[in-house]
């Protein structure tokens, strides 16, 4: 079984996501994470997040480590959401999403663009969104217990420029899949937002199952 979660930055996707690997019993993949450690390397050597060619070249994973905090900054996510874009960093990090998907038994993978190209035949597809301002004050609070504090205007200003940049970049852009479940977590509490998303999985999975 195959579950993609899409959704713009700090709308819970990624919390959804764990919980619903944790649920079924499914490895997941946080794909922004890929994109985040290719900006960092770049930020790290010294790159520039203007080239696309220099881009592609720190999509190389080896030595990363995943659970490192910096991956969570907000200099991270900004240049992973520019260097985004580039057509070819998009396709040097696209067959290692697929392979994860396509593993015996299936996975969840929660991203950008999971249920309209990397799997679009995935077997349940959840579009997990909020308000702007909820999800600025979601990152907000997450960047003061990482002890990366910055002023809100700053965190609101950030999440409508990457929504912008997601929406309308010409590869892969934003968007929700035709089949997708929309859950909007802008008043919804984690548990709640967790109990819908399984539910919205269980329904698509048995109505797949009866086809």
């Amino acid at each position: 079984m195959i579950i993609a979660v899409d959704g713009p930055a700090a709308s819970g996707k990624g919390t959804i996501a764990r919980a619903l690997a944790r649920h079924f019993g499914l490895p997941h993949l946080d794909t922004g994470l890929l994109y985040r450690a290719a900006a960092l390397r770049l930020l790290r050597t010294g790159g520039n997040p203007a080239s696309e060619e220099q881009a592609v070249a720190a999509c190389d994973m080896t030595g990363i480590d995943f659970a490192d905090p910096e991956l969570k900054s907000e200099a991270a996510g900004g240049v992973a959401s520019r260097i985004s874009a580039y057509p070819a960093v998009r396709a040097a990090l696209v067959e290692r999403q697929r392979r994860f998907a396509e593993q015996p038994g299936g996975a969840v993978l929660d991203g950008r663009d999971i249920g309209t190209v990397i799997a679009p035949n995935a077997d349940a597809k959840l579009f997990v969104t909020a308000s702007p301002e909820v999800r600025a004050r979601r990152r907000f609070d997450e960047l003061e217990r990482l002890g990366m504090p910055l002023p809100f205007a700053d965190v609101l200003a950030d999440i409508e420029a990457r929504d912008a940049r997601d929406r309308n970049r010409p590869t892969a852009p934003l968007a929700q899949a035709e089949d997708a479940y929309l859950l909007d977590t802008s008043s919804l509490g984690v548990e709640g937002a967790i109990a819908e998303a399984i539910a919205a999985v269980t329904a698509a999975t048995a109505t797949a199952a009866g086809r």
